[in-house]
């Protein structure tokens, strides 16, 4: 029997909002950058070292990841990293991420063309 003082243990029921919205977010990210295929759970397991299940259940929005495994989704998915400096308030960061991306994109798209026109880097 549990004394009468202290926190209150929750019903069960009262997941609170923010918690909903974060497991929603980190779904949607993970749905942007790899889809929502079997290979796309594969992935996610090979990233974090989770079970197929765990990685279902963040694709699904019932749970989301915490501690390392947030981390090592943070390493490997710009959408994740996107989602989580949003949900954050850190719209700054995000921006400046979106722009290192930008830019490596932009210098990919130059050496291409360098290529193709036969142009000869110093």
């Amino acid at each position: 029997m549990f004394p009468m003082m202290g926190k209150v243990f929750p019903n069960g029921d009262s997941t609170p909002v923010h918690r909903l919205e974060y497991q929603a977010e980190i779904a949607a990210a993970l749905k942007r950058q790899l889809g929502d295929s079997h290979r796309a759970i594969k992935m996610v397991m090979r990233w974090t070292g989770v079970s197929e299940r765990t990685a279902k259940n963040w694709f699904a929005g019932s749970h989301g990841p915490a501690g390392d495994h947030l981390i090592a989704l943070l390493h490997h998915s710009d959408e994740v990293l996107s989602a989580v400096l949003l949900m954050s308030g850190r719209t700054e960061l995000n921006l400046t991420t979106n722009l290192q991306v930008t830019r490596e994109r932009l210098a990919s798209a130059l050496q291409e063309i360098d290529v193709l026109l036969g142009v000869v880097g110093d």
